[in-house]
């Protein structure tokens, strides 16, 4: 069982992922992203991928509000491809909605344009 809560004064939560890691018989490394729980009425499409969640970002203003994502998330996963013969590892990472980057914080705040490749 998979659980995430926002940060008190933080973003609202997009998903939570697990991150499989194996070594395969020739030395390989691989790593496999799988969303397990997410916020709203999304779905993968049929490639297996989740839709983005959306932006409240303003780039005038550098702020966002938690119109989008939820609080918390809580989900479950069993890897179906587990094989206790195989080395591998697992980590979680809960993703936030998307929140204003440094360089737009510091753009407002000193009244500069937004860096075209930001």
């Amino acid at each position: 069982t998979l659980y995430a809560e926002k940060d008190v004064d933080g973003a609202n939560l997009d998903r939570i992922q697990i991150i499989k890691g194996w070594v395969d018989e020739a030395g390989e490394t691989h790593e496999k992203i799988i969303d397990v729980t997410w916020s709203g009425d999304r779905s993968p499409n049929e490639e297996g991928k989740l839709p983005a969640v959306g932006n409240t970002v303003d780039l005038i203003t550098a702020l966002y509000t938690n119109d989008i994502g939820s609080p918390t998330l809580i989900g479950s996963w069993t890897d179906p491809e587990f094989d206790a013969g195989q080395r591998s590892f697992y980590y979680a990472r809960a993703i936030e909605i998307p929140t204003p980057r440094w360089s737009t914080y510091d753009a407002v705040r000193n009244r500069l344009p937004l860096l075209p490749e930001v």
